[in-house]
């Protein structure tokens, strides 16, 4: 194995999320995709779009701050081969920004683009099966131009980590539904335990208790739970 087949296989490893059942960092994952793109690429920058789960805002990250900025920047506007990227799935091959109708097409991008020394650009997906979570944005210049195979080892790269973002998003969500069904069954027993203590109490039945029990937590507005367990504990004699 060559150096640059090891150092590949290093950046696989460290964009796979790490040791196996350790938790993703994904701030982190992003930036080291940017980081390597670039050294393994050979391309002139490399800029990530990532947006690891719904509820999160856009962050970018690149090897240069001037991509960061354009692609942040293009975000925004909806322009520029991330957002078309992150918007829709698909990639974006190797475009000319020199051209007529590239500028025509997004003309708040290409000229600062231009600008920065940025000749042509590409973008691929960080593309899960049920949806896209970034996109890892390739600039080219006519010294370090964007190659057909940095454009396929760059898909690789942004599926693997894709692969650890969706991973780890699933985890966070069955982690906070294990936490809901954990509280609303706490709360149903509870509840049921506040029953069976009016029942006896007042010669009431199950049903009538919870009436009971519902009433005073609607006039009062209070969770039922909350009357339930200061019945429960003493507290409270409704």
């Amino acid at each position: 194995m060559t150096v640059s087949q090891q150092r590949l296989a290093e950046a696989f490893v460290e964009l796979a999320g790490g040791a196996l059942g350790e938790p993703v960092d994904p701030p982190a994952l992003l930036a080291a995709l940017a980081s390597h793109g670039c050294e393994l690429l050979g391309t002139r920058a490399c800029a990530v779009l990532g947006v690891p789960s719904e509820t999160e805002d856009p962050q970018v990250y690149a090897s240069e701050a001037c991509a960061r900025d354009l692609v942040r920047g293009a975000h925004r506007q909806r322009e520029g081969p991330g957002a078309y990227c992150q918007e829709t799935g698909r990639a974006v091959g190797r475009t000319d920004l020199e051209s007529p109708v590239v500028r025509q097409r997004w003309p708040h991008y290409v000229p600062r683009a231009l600008d920065l020394g940025y000749t042509h650009v590409a973008a691929r997906p960080l593309r899960g099966r049920e949806r896209t979570v970034g996109a890892l944005v390739l600039f080219g210049s006519r010294e370090e131009p964007v190659t057909d195979e940095g454009l396929a080892i760059g898909q690789s790269l942004a599926d693997i980590v894709a692969s650890a973002l969706l991973r780890e998003d699933e985890l966070r969500r069955s982690h906070t539904l294990a936490g809901q069904l954990q509280h609303a069954l706490s709360s149903r027993l509870v509840i049921e335990q506040a029953k069976g203590i009016l029942a006896a109490r007042r010669a009431l039945t199950m049903d009538e208790s919870f009436v009971l029990l519902r009433g005073y937590a609607r006039s009062h507005q209070r969770k039922l739970s909350g009357v339930a367990q200061d019945v429960v504990e003493g507290r409270l004699e409704p």
